[in-house]
């Protein structure tokens, strides 16, 4: 069902539309909150801390990044570095999604820019101007949101009675979210292309050592894809 097909619905339904889009994600996303959580607080920092960092952070893989830092002593910088880098695929998001953002109220665009995550953008990033709807978009941000939290909550909690809960098994999730994220996704030559030559220099990275394999390949497959669509263009 898309959005514009139903124009008589009200702002709530809408909302609720989006949380529900939002559900098989948010499930998916529960065992990496748990592991978010109890990881936080194994790396020294307090209940607050821990469940502050997901409040306002709000980034999985840069949570999981910064916290392993800080359980090493990292730097201010280095970590505040790492995280940019990490998140900086947020850039590519907002800007992707900036004319259906840019006509909103400075309200909205800062509301719904905090809640861009990977999986907002999985469900809103492919949908025409005409499809997206603000309300659908905050109901599927807000849910996954407080989804987020409340595994983190969880994790904290659990971290606290079940030793080494990060042995358990549950970064697979991370990767499982991002594979379910990814897949749907592959719909032409030039993203297959940048799949294929990101997952290939990734896993040649990890194998080599390297510790910057995961900008590498995310590079490498931008550059991949870029370098295919203009070809694609070219012989068209």
């Amino acid at each position: 069902m898309t959005i514009d097909s139903h124009p008589h619905l009200s702002r709530s339904q809408l909302f609720w539309q989006g949380a529900l889009a939002m559900v098989p994600l948010s499930i998916a996303v529960v065992p990496w909150g748990l592991l978010a959580g109890s990881f936080a607080l194994e790396s020294g920092l307090n209940v607050v801390e821990s469940q502050a960092l997901s409040a306002i952070l709000f980034a999985g893989s840069a949570q999981l990044v910064a916290t392993g830092m800080f359980k090493v002593g990292a730097s201010l910088t280095t970590m505040l570095l790492a995280i940019f880098f990490i998140t900086s695929r947020h850039l590519l998001y907002s800007v992707s999604m900036r004319d259906k953002i840019s006509p909103l109220p400075l309200k909205w665009r800062l509301g719904l820019g905090f809640l861009l995550t990977d999986e907002l953008f999985a469900i809103c990033g492919q949908q025409s101007e005409k499809q997206f709807n603000r309300w659908y978009a905050l109901g599927a941000g807000l849910s996954f949101y407080l989804c987020w939290n409340l595994a983190t909550l969880v994790g904290i909690v659990a971290g606290s009675y079940i030793p080494a809960m990060n042995e358990l098994g549950l970064e697979f999730a991370v990767a499982a979210t991002f594979i379910a994220l990814v897949i749907p996704n592959i719909k032409s030559s030039p993203v297959l292309v940048a799949v294929v030559v990101s997952l290939t220099t990734s896993v040649l990275c990890a194998l080599s050592g390297i510790e910057s394999g995961l900008m590498i390949a995310s590079v490498a497959g931008m550059l991949a894809g870029y370098v295919t669509e203009s070809f694609k263009g070219r012989a068209s």
